[in-house]
């Protein structure tokens, strides 16, 4: 009651400028939510609706002659559930990799002491402009003979560039170099100083490299396509394609209108039901990384 109350006389207090500023301001932020949340809002009322109604647009907020048609087709097909295990232990591993690798390597470059980090540093920035190319990178991967095994999957891009700068600029920023001094004179080495006081102090990034390497991770679909030949190593997004692919009508060899309209009607249906289970996991992972998440990613690109 006392913050609500403090708010109040702060808006009565400003000036009538300010006031229309915060108005504007809250219109603008509402209107702003409601774009971004009513499509997603949509999505999962139409993957619960009957084809029909999809179809006649009729799906606006709420599931109209409510079906779990969709869901069933996609479940229904066992290559799911391999998908699912596979781009779990794709992402799982990927970013664990990334993450050791992204903050051992901004760790280093954060230091004062180490020479030529700048130079390094835009080595590194060059790469983000700058590549072999796709042909270059498939015929090195085939030349380490990862073809067709999870390496190809979580190896390429272990480091993000993007990623080592906010990591490396939160830890420059946020730990103080007096904390090292500190620590050495203690007689703490540079591998009990990193696992001991930088990861702790760093649960904030790592919260934005687990969200970003993660998600990256989990919706790859390219990698996949060019890399792999086993449908037993094949990742989600490979078989939510071809689900989709599998609904689509071919007019030459349908000519009954009324079944090409049943069979477009499953397919709107079975296309929104592909966006909410592709979706999910990342929904429920990103509520307990929220509270890092804001921080890091401001404290973490203040400064380059």
């Amino acid at each position: 009651m006392e913050n609500k109350s403090v708010k109040k006389k702060r808006l009565r207090g400003t000036g009538g400028s300010d006031r229309t500023f915060y108005i504007i301001s809250g219109i603008g932020l509402s209107l702003f939510l409601l774009a971004v949340l009513y499509p997603i809002v949509f999505v999962v009322a139409a993957s619960f609706s009957s084809g029909q109604a999809v179809s006649a647009g009729k799906v606006f907020l709420w599931p109209v002659d409510f079906s779990l048609e969709g869901y069933k087709t996609v479940f229904h097909n066992k290559d799911i559930l391999i998908g699912f295990k596979n781009s779990i232990v794709y992402t799982v591993v990927g970013t664990l990799i990334n993450l050791v690798m992204t903050m051992i390597s901004a760790y280093a470059l954060s230091r004062d002491d180490v020479p030529g980090t700048n130079k390094i540093m835009l080595i590194f920035t060059f790469t983000m402009f700058f590549s072999g190319g796709m042909i270059p990178t498939y015929m090195l991967i085939r030349s380490l003979h990862m073809l067709d095994s999870i390496w190809s999957m979580v190896i390429p891009g272990a480091v993000g560039v993007y990623n080592l700068i906010i990591a490396r600029t939160f830890i420059k920023n946020s730990i103080p170099g007096e904390l090292l001094d500190a620590a050495k004179i203690d007689g703490c080495s540079d591998i009990k100083y990193f696992t001991m006081i930088v990861l702790p102090l760093s649960k904030a990034i790592i919260a934005v490299l687990v969200l970003f390497y993660g998600v990256g991770h989990w919706n790859s679909y390219f990698n996949p396509m060019l890399y792999l030949n086993s449908r037993e190593l094949f990742s989600l997004p490979i078989f939510l394609k071809e689900i989709l692919i599998a609904n689509q009508i071919d007019p030459s060899t349908v000519t009954d209108p009324e079944l090409q309209m049943q069979i477009a009607q499953i397919a709107d249906v079975i296309k929104y039901a592909l966006i909410v289970v592709s979706t999910i996991p990342v929904l429920v992972i990103y509520p307990f990384i929220q509270k890092y998440f804001v921080k890091g990613v401001m404290i973490g690109s203040v400064k380059g």
